[in-house]
C-alpha cells in the first residue's frame, strides 16, 4: 500500500452485497480503511457487519454502519461513524440505490416514483452535504457517484430509476465544475454487473462475465488520493472500461418555416460532435457558429 492510501477512510453506501461489497473490498485492498454502510432490516442478516469482518479477516480495517441512507439523520450518522472510528473521512462511493418495479410511467404510483428519487438522488445529496466539510479538510477528497446507463439513455419501464440516475449524473457534473480549482475530485461510474437488480437479464455465461468485481478496481481508484481525474463519466463491466460524455453536433440555422422532419436532418447530424465540458462552453460555441452563419432571428 502507498503512503497516499494507508490513512484514507472511504465510506461505501449499499455495501452489504453486490457492487457495494465489491467496491468496499477493492477500497480496502488499496489500503483504505472502510466504512461499510448497508441498512439493517429487522430479522435480516447483518450484511454490513459480514463485509466489515471479511475486510478485517484479510488484514484490513473496517467498521459496519447500518443506517438506511434515506432515513432522517442518516447522512450525519454515517459521517459521525467515520470520524468516531477513524478520525476522518476522505472519500464517498455512493452506491446505495433501488430500482423499483417494471412499470410504464403512467402506471407507476406517485409514492413509488418519489421513493426511488429519494433513495437514489435526494439521500445522496444529503450525504454529500454532510460529508463535504470532512472531504475538503483532508485536502484530497473524492466523490464517486454510481449512476447507470439508465441515467444516460433511459430504460423503458423504469422511468423513476432512469430519472434518479440521470439526476445523479447532472448533480455530479455541477459539483465537478464548482470544485474544478480545488483538491476535491468528482467522478461518475456507470457499472454493468450481475446483481439482484440485473440477475434476470444477465444469466449464464453473461452473469459470470459481469461479476461486480469487474467494476471494483475503477471505483477504488476514483476514490484514491492519487487519482487526479475529475468531472468524468466512466462505463465499466467485466473488467472493461470506457469513458462516456455528452456530445453536441455542429448544427445549423433553423429553417423557417419547418415543413417536415427532413428539414432538421443536417442539424441532426453528429458528425464532428464535441464534448464541451460545461454549459458555458456549449453556449459560446453555439453563439459563435450562429454569428458565422449570419443568423439574426
Amino acid at each position: 500500500m502507498s503512503d497516499a492510501s494507508k490513512d484514507r477512510v472511504v465510506l461505501v453506501t449499499g455495501a452489504g452485497k453486490g457492487l457495494g461489497r465489491a467496491f468496499a473490498l477493492a477500497a480496502a485492498a488499496s489500503g483504505a480503511r472502510v466504512v461499510v454502510n448497508n441498512r439493517q432490516r429487522e430479522g435480516a442478516a447483518d450484511s454490513a457487519g459480514a463485509v466489515a469482518e471479511e475486510i478485517k479477516a484479510a488484514g484490513g480495517e473496517a467498521i459496519a454502519e447500518r443506517s438506511d441512507i434515506a432515513a432522517p439523520g442518516a447522512a450525519e450518522a454515517m459521517v459521525a461513524a467515520a470520524k468516531s472510528a477513524f478520525g476522518r473521512l476522505d472519500a464517498l462511493i455512493l452506491n446505495a440505490g433501488i430500482r423499483g418495479d417494471a412499470l410504464r410511467f403512467e402506471k407507476t404510483p406517485r409514492d413509488a416514483f418519489d421513493e426511488i428519487m429519494t433513495v437514489n438522488f435526494t439521500a445522496q445529496v444529503d450525504l454529500v452535504r454532510a460529508a463535504l466539510p470532512e472531504l475538503n479538510a483532508g485536502g484530497a477528497g473524492r466523490l464517486v457517484f454510481v449512476s447507470s446507463s439508465a441515467g444516460m439513455y433511459g430504460i423503458g419501464g423504469f422511468s423513476p430509476y432512469s430519472a434518479s440516475k440521470g439526476a445523479v449524473r447532472a448533480f455530479a457534473g455541477a459539483l465537478a465544475h464548482e470544485h474544478r480549482r480545488g483538491p476535491l475530485r468528482v467522478n461518475v461510474l456507470a457499472p454493468y454487473a450481475t446483481t439482484r437488480m440485473t440477475e434476470h437479464a444477465l444469466t449464464g455465461e453473461l452473469g459470470d462475465t459481469f461479476r461486480p468485481e469487474g467494476c471494483a478496481p475503477l471505483a477504488a481508484w476514483l476514490a484514491d488520493a492519487r487519482c487526479k481525474r475529475h468531472g468524468e463519466l466512466w462505463v465499466a463491466g467485466g473488467g472493461y472500461i470506457r469513458r462516456a460524455s455528452m456530445m453536441e453536433g455542429t448544427g445549423g440555422l433553423i429553417p423557417d418555416p419547418i415543413t417536415g422532419d427532413a428539414d432538421l436532418d443536417a442539424a441532426a447530424s453528429l458528425d464532428g460532435a464535441q464534448d464541451f465540458g460545461d454549459g458555458e462552453a456549449s453556449f459560446r460555441d453555439l453563439a459563435e457558429r450562429l454569428m458565422r452563419a449570419g443568423g439574426t432571428r
